[in-house]
Order: C-alpha cells, then sequence, then structure tokens
C-alpha cells in the first residue's frame, strides 16, 4: 500500500510541474520597452555627438557596440509580436 501512494504522488508532481513549464512565458518582450527606450537614447546621442568636436573615432565604436545588439534585440522583439499576433 505505500508504495502505491508514493507513486501517484510522484505522477502528480510530474503533470504539474509538466503544465507549468508549458505555460512560462518566454521572456524576451517582457522588457521591450526598456530596449525601445534605450535605443532611442543612443541613437539621440550618437546623432548630437557626432555634430560636436568631442566625437571620435573611439566614441563611435562604443556606441555602435552598444547600439548594435540593442538593434537585435529590437529586432526579435519586433518578430516576436508579430508572431503572437499571427
Amino acid at each position: 500500500m505505500l508504495t502505491s501512494s508514493l507513486t501517484s504522488t510522484t505522477t502528480t508532481g510530474t503533470v504539474s510541474m509538466g503544465v507549468l513549464s508549458i505555460t512560462s512565458p518566454v521572456g524576451l518582450p517582457e522588457y521591450g520597452f526598456l530596449v525601445v527606450i534605450v535605443l532611442i537614447l543612443l541613437l539621440s546621442i550618437k546623432e548630437t555627438l557626432s555634430a560636436s568636436e568631442k566625437w571620435s573615432k573611439a566614441l563611435e565604436c562604443t556606441l555602435n557596440m552598444t547600439i548594435i545588439p540593442l538593434v537585435v534585440t529590437f529586432i526579435a522583439i519586433i518578430i516576436f509580436k508579430l508572431s503572437e499576433m499571427i
């Protein structure tokens, strides 16, 4: 009798864990608004600094290293949102 109740409990736990993992959302678009805000700010800073005397190749490289991953993330968020709608 003890063995059958232990097996039943284990099976129920496995099924409930499976349901939790199936319904958990993907975390990409949760902070999508932050990506958009930071991307807009960095693009504005890049545009402003490019017209000033402080502009240099090192500054351009640094800003590009920050902007490019955010653009890729922004595109991934757009693709994810569009696939959600379809």
